[in-house]
Parts: structure tokens; C-alpha cells; sequence
């Protein structure tokens, strides 16, 4: 019995043939296993240290950068990474923060990516990135400075997929170098929201920023919340001089000028306007592209300008804005004085766009023949009725860059600069190199401002072969501005997309421009930023701007503004009761409540305003003629009639107040009255729509169909759209606004 049990294993049974073999098997694996074990790992080291890597939980294990750059020996040399910024051989200023590296990889689609700058990334480089892009650590920039300066360092972008990491699928690259010229110089620019009718509407969405190029961090704001428009601004040569285009009170042609501090109050004891040239010839000014001079004593504008100003449904080119007519005057602000430079001042031509020479001695401007206009009126910015030769059937408009003595405000003959002129195309925007030696203007097909194809061109200061800088992109490249030092340009360009960006430019010795560096850091993503200059000063030198000049009036005009540019009730009513904040009898802006309360349909609520309106200022004419408008609508035809008399007794000239006087007429059934009141509006204005129209609908009462449809004829041409859809009902007009009130 023990035999058998030893026999069996000791189990007390008896094993089958098959298990005998299986047990016969296990015990060879078991003395087999640690050989095979050995085996294994000797492979998976192998495997390691030849660059490949194993799938551990179903995941693959990724390299470290300094392995993923060990594979780049391997890597194709026909799939190439496209690096979008920055481009090849741009030069950075040393003063510059670190920029961020961007780019794609379309054909080998890859997902995981390392940068190394220099060979093998001796100088830096960068974690594993799922992002396609890489901004260096402030460390690694300045290592990166130091080897790039004044000669070439490569940057290279490897692809891995993070599937299947055994290696680089694609290589991008790019040299980079650093330049020895600083900047030197912080930056003050607008950033605008678009469309641009947004920033019309509302101007106190626009921003004006101040700052180096050395921050990391965007700008900071110093001015913000303007409810009315600011909009070119300069400075002197030593930055001790600030100007800027402002609306204040009743006039848009209103300018400020300011010492340079750390904290600059924009009041009204520093406010010029440069309708005070010439008030008296009836000719409106806007005041137009100010420039202020070297020394800070003068400041040059164009005046009793005309220009076109149309919204575009374009995003990025959201508006069309150039000027038809103009002439330059000078302020002193030494004696306080406007006079015309003589040489710039031809009633014939537009004389725009001028710039100083560094040494004061000599302007440089834009100017073409002035554009003759049917119809202008007192409008200095022209709608697309008015504009339509240029609209419709390609109408272009070329300026040429003319030179000028400034001898002391005393001008002299104006000459064309040879390399902007008579080329066939369109030249503005010029601005003298600090140094005196260059000129660099901007060259479109025609226009100006915010021109898709305009490009950046440069000439010596006297005249010459104008050649493009290389520093130019796709998309409008403009708004240009040289530092200090007359090492670097600034300037304006849509290559990214709608939204306008700031860039940096190096110019040589001999005015070649060197690849464009984006500064990115300074603008939003949802802002076009704009007029960027250059200060001479350093960069905490201005912490912030305040306006102390906005009054009542300002107020009310921003409100006006808001209903003209938009029919923005909203708006406009918060602008008039911040007028009214300032002075609870301030007729203009009780007025202004009363038409937005009138457009709500609040006509009892409208009347009380517009009685307020008119008890403080008693010559309010269009007061008087909204309070009858108001009145006929809530059926008080007697007291309506009354305000309308009292309206054209103090002011005659009223078209609108005849046309609703005889919608009021109509409605009582006085036909032959009321087509009195629609001829005198005719009389002052023949090609006054509602008038035509109303006519008819008068004559049509009175049974004289022949004259009635000569009259509906008539609307008829002026306006086919509208008079099919409103053939018989009578047009009153709608509540008029004046910028202030009779006196």
C-alpha cells in the first residue's frame, strides 16, 4: 500500500495517462520560466534605448522632449510643420517680451509636438505640447536673446502623434535673430470695437492704452468711457505734448492739448476748436488728422473739410472714410492763433495727412484736386446718398504726397514728392524718420484709411525711387509710427483676421525692413487697435487720463448721436439724463427725453418734456415743433397748430414744420391749407420727399387727380421703393433734434 501511494503522489488516487503528460509539461515550463523572464526584459531595455516604446493599460508611453529631439534624425524630410509666427529670419528688438511660437501641421496630422531652439535644443526647450503653441519662459527668452543676437538661431518644431509615439512625423523651422537697437520707447494707441458704426454709436467702448513692448502683461487703459468721440491723437518729439480730436459742447471741431504727466486731466481750459478759424463763412470744420509739432508750439489740422464717411457690412473694413475737401491751418499756442499755411491752403484742392520734418522747417501732406458735390449743406461727414459716385460704379480717388516750407507759418510753394506722386495710385499717410533721412507712406489703388490693399512704402525724405517694405502683409498694412530712435516702426495690420494688430519693424541704414514681430500682447481678441505712436518717454510715465471737460451739452450731443447714427433710444436716453444730472434746465436735453419718450410711445410723458424744453429756452424751435408733433398725435389739434405757428415765427427756414404742420392740416380736412404748408417745405427744400408724396395725397383730396399724380410722380422718382409702399398714407417727419437751442 505505501508503494502504491508514492506511486500516485501521495494523493491516494491514480493518475490518468493524460494528466501524467500534462503534469510532465508544467514541470518543464516551471524550469523554463525565469530564462524566458530574462529574455523579456532584455528587450523591453532594448526597445528603450533604440527609442521605441511599449503600450502599458492601453495607453502609450510618450517620450521626454530630450528623447522626441534624439528622434529628430529620423524624421521626414517631406512633411514640414508651417510655423504661422514667427516668420523666417525676423529680427527681435533685445527690449521685447517673450513671444509666442505658433503653428500647423495639416498633412501628417499630428497631435503632440516639442520646440527646440538651437541644434538639438541645447538653448531651450519646451515640455510635450498638445497646443500648437509655445511661449518661453522668461529664463529661456533671455538665453535665447543672448545666443541670437545679431546672427541666426534655429527653431524647430517636431511632430509626434500620441497614438503611436515611435517617432517624429514632422519638422518645422525657422531662423530667428535678436537685434542690438532697442526700442527704447512705450507705445500709446486706440482700440476700437467693430463694426466701426458700434463705436459711433457708443464711443465709450473705445480705449486708449499705454505701454512697453517689454511687458508680459497687455497695457494697461488710461483712458476709457468717453461718451462722445476722441480720435487722432499725437504727441511732440520729447513727449511733453499730447494732443487728440475730441467733440465738446456744440462743436466737433474741438481739439485738446495737454502738458504730458503722470496723471493728465483732459479739462476744458484745454480744449482749442478749429472752427474758430473763420467762423463767420458758414462753412462747417470737423478738424481733421491733427498733427502736433516737434517743439509742442504749433499743431496742424484740415479745416472746413468735407469728407465721405460711410459704414461697410464688411467686419474688418467696416467703414469707408476719406476727404473731398480741405485746407491746413496752424495753431500757435504761443499767441493763441489760427492762420491758414500758405502752399496748403488752395480752396481747390483737399489738403489732408500732414506731417511735420523733424526739424520743423518743412510739412509733407496728402493732396488732390477737391471733389465738386451737388449737395453738401452743413454736413462735414457725407452719407452714401451724397457719396454715391464713389459707391456705385467704381469711382476712385487718388491723393498725392506734396512738400511744403513751413518757414515760420508764413508757408511757401508746395512741390510733389517725387516717388509719391503721379504714380496711379493713392499716397498718404506720410511720417518723417526722426533722424530727417526717410519718409514712409502708405500706397493704395485709391482712397484712403483702412485701405485692404494698403502697403508700406519708403523714400528719402527729399523725394526719390519709393521702395515696399518687406516688412508688409496681407491685409491692410497702415497707421504707422517711428521711435525715438529711429530704429523700429510701428505700424497697423488685418493679416490675422478683422481685428487690427500692432507690429514692429526693424529699419536698417539703408531703409530695408526686417520681418514683421507681432505684438500680440497688446490688443484683445474682439479689438482693432489703431494710431499707435511711439513717446518719448518711459513707460510709467502716463498712469492715467481723465476727462474734466464734458458738460451738459457734450451729453445731449453724444444722445443726439445715439438716434442719428442708430435710432438707439437706450443710449441716447442715458445720455440725456446725464445732461440733465449736470442741469435740470437744460432745454436741449429735456427736449431730446421728449422725442425718445415720443419714439416709445409715451406721447403724455414726451409732452412734458417738450413743455419744459420750450419754458426754458421760449426760441426752441425745434422744441416747439416736436411739442406740436407730439400734440398732434394725441389729437390736440388746436394747441398742435399753435406750436407750429410759434415755431416758423422765430425761425422761418424749417422745412419739416410746414410738412407736419400740413399732415395736421390733412387731418382736419383744411386740403388747401395744408397743400400751402407742403409747398413752402417744398420751396426750401425740392427734393424733400414727404412733400411730393403728401401733395398728392392733398390733391387727391381735393379731387384734382391730375395734380395729384404729377406730385406722386414726382416721390415717385426720388424714392420708387417707398412711394409704392406708402401711396396713401400722409408722412409726418419724425421728432427733430437740434444740437442746441435757438438763441
Amino acid at each position: 500500500m505505501a508503494s502504491r501511494k508514492a506511486r500516485r503522489g501521495g494523493t491516494g488516487t491514480t493518475k490518468t495517462p493524460s494528466e501524467a503528460s500534462a503534469g510532465s509539461r508544467t514541470g518543464l515550463l516551471r524550469r523554463r520560466r525565469w530564462p524566458w523572464l530574462l529574455l523579456l526584459v532584455g528587450l523591453v531595455c532594448a526597445a528603450a534605448s533604440a527609442g521605441l516604446w511599449i503600450v502599458a493599460h492601453g495607453e502609450a508611453v510618450l517620450p521626454t522632449p530630450q528623447e522626441a529631439v534624439a528622434l529628430a534624425k529620423d524624421a521626414p524630410s517631406d512633411r514640414a510643420i508651417q510655423i504661422l509666427y514667427p516668420q523666417e529670419g525676423v529680427l527681435f528688438p533685445p527690449d521685447i517680451a517673450a513671444p509666442r511660437f505658433r503653428w500647423k501641421d495639416a498633412q501628417a496630422r499630428t497631435d503632440t509636438w516639442v520646440v527646440a531652439v538651437g541644434d538639438a535644443g541645447h538653448i531651450a526647450l519646451s515640455p510635450l505640447l498638445t497646443a500648437a503653441e509655445w511661449t518661453p519662459s522668461d529664463e529661456q527668452w533671455e538665453t535665447i536673446k543672448k545666443a541670437s543676437l545679431e546672427k541666426g538661431v534655429s527653431v524647430s518644431v517636431y511632430g509626434l502623434i500620441r497614438s503611436s509615439p515611435r517617432r517624429i512625423r514632422a519638422v518645422g523651422r525657422v531662423s530667428i535673430r535678436t537685434s542690438g537697437d532697442e526700442v527704447g520707447a512705450p507705445l500709446f494707441y486706440r482700440e476700437v470695437n467693430l463694426p466701426f458704426i458700434d463705436a459711433v454709436k457708443d464711443p465709450s467702448r473705445i480705449q486708449w492704452r499705454f505701454g512697453a513692448v517689454s511687458s508680459r502683461q497687455q497695457p494697461p487703459i488710461l483712458l476709457t468711457n468717453l461718451p462722445v468721440c476722441g480720435n487722432c491723437h499725437s504727441f511732440s518729439a520729447d513727449g511733453a505734448v499730447f494732443g487728440m480730436d475730441v467733440d465738446y459742447a456744440n462743436d466737433k471741431g474741438s481739439y485738446v492739448i495737454s502738458p504730458v504727466s503722470q496723471d493728465i486731466v483732459l479739462d476744458d481750459e484745454k480744449i482749442i476748436t478749429w472752427s474758430d478759424y473763420r467762423r463767420g463763412d458758414g462753412e462747417q470744420t470737423f478738424g481733421l488728422l491733427s498733427q502736433v509739432s516737434p517743439s509742442g508750439r504749433y499743431v496742424v489740422s484740415t479745416v472746413k473739410d468735407v469728407s465721405v464717411f460711410v459704414p461697410q457690412p464688411d467686419l474688418a473694413y467696416s467703414q469707408l472714410f476719406f476727404p473731398l475737401k480741405g485746407i491746413l491751418v496752424v495753431y500757435d499756442r504761443r499767441d493763441k492763433g489760427f492762420r491758414p499755411l500758405p502752399g496748403a491752403d488752395d480752396p481747390e484742392m483737399v489738403q489732408s495727412n500732414a506731417c511735420w520734418s523733424p526739424d520743423e522747417k518743412e510739412i509733407v501732406f496728402a493732396r488732390t484736386r477737391a471733389h465738386k458735390l451737388k449737395k453738401v449743406g452743413d454736413r462735414a461727414l457725407l452719407n452714401p446718398e451724397v457719396a454715391a459716385d464713389f459707391l456705385k460704379g467704381g469711382k476712385t480717388f487718388l491723393y498725392d504726397l506734396y512738400r511744403v516750407s513751413f518757414n515760420d507759418g508764413k508757408g511757401g510753394r508746395a512741390e510733389p514728392l517725387a516717388g509719391a506722386s503721379a504714380n496711379g495710385k493713392s499716397n498718404y499717410f506720410p511720417r518723417y524718420s526722426p533722424d530727417g533721412k526717410w519718409i514712409v507712406f502708405c500706397q493704395a489703388r485709391t482712397f484712403m484709411l483702412l485701405q485692404p490693399d494698403s502697403e508700406l512704402y519708403i523714400i528719402p525724405a527729399q523725394g526719390g525711387q519709393a521702395r515696399r517694405l518687406e516688412c508688409n502683409m496681407p491685409g491692410m498694412n497702415s497707421w504707422h509710427s517711428w521711435s525715438p530712435n529711429g530704429k523700429w516702426l510701428v505700424f497697423s495690420s488685418k493679416t490675422n483676421g478683422p481685428y487690427t494688430q500692432l507690429f514692429l519693424t526693424h529699419i536698417d541704414a539703408e531703409g530695408h525692413s526686417s520681418s514683421a514681430v507681432l505684438l500680440d500682447r497688446f490688443t484683445s481678441p474682439d479689438r482693432a487697435a489703431n494710431i499707435p505712436e511711439f513717446v518719448a518717454v518711459r513707460a510709467g510715465a502716463i498712469a492715467t487720463m481723465h476727462e474734466r471737460f464734458l458738460d451738459e451739452v457734450s451729453f445731449f450731443r453724444a444722445g443726439v448721436q445715439f438716434i442719428r447714427s442708430g435710432n438707439d433710444m437706450v443710449n441716447a436716453e442715458k445720455s440725456f439724463q446725464r445732461a440733465l444730472g449736470i442741469n435740470p434746465k437744460y432745454a436741449a436735453a429735456h427736449a431730446g427725453m421728449g422725442v425718445v419718450l415720443d419714439t416709445k410711445g409715451n406721447n403724455r410723458l414726451a409732452m412734458g418734456q417738450l413743455e419744459k424744453a420750450v419754458e426754458y429756452s421760449p426760441r426752441y424751435v425745434s422744441a416747439y415743433g416736436n411739442l406740436g408733433h407730439t400734440l398732434h398725435l394725441m389729437g390736440d389739434h388746436e394747441r398742435a397748430a399753435t406750436c407750429f405757428q410759434k415755431a416758423v415765427g422765430i425761425d422761418p427756414n424749417v422745412y419739416q414744420i410746414y410738412n407736419n404742420w400740413g399732415t395736421l392740416l390733412v387731418d382736419q380736412g383744411k386740403f388747401s391749407e395744408a397743400v400751402e404748408m407742403f409747398q413752402k417745405a417744398l420751396k426750401l427744400n425740392p427734393e424733400y420727399y414727404n412733400a411730393y408724396h403728401n401733395l398728392g395725397i392733398a390733391f387727391t383730396r381735393l379731387g384734382q387727380s391730375d395734380q395729384a399724380d404729377q406730385y406722386f410722380g414726382q416721390a415717385q422718382k426720388l424714392n420708387p421703393r417707398r412711394a409704392s409702399r406708402q401711396s396713401k398714407r400722409v408722412l409726418m417727419d419724425e421728432a427733430l433734434l437740434y444740437d442746441s437751442p435757438t438763441p
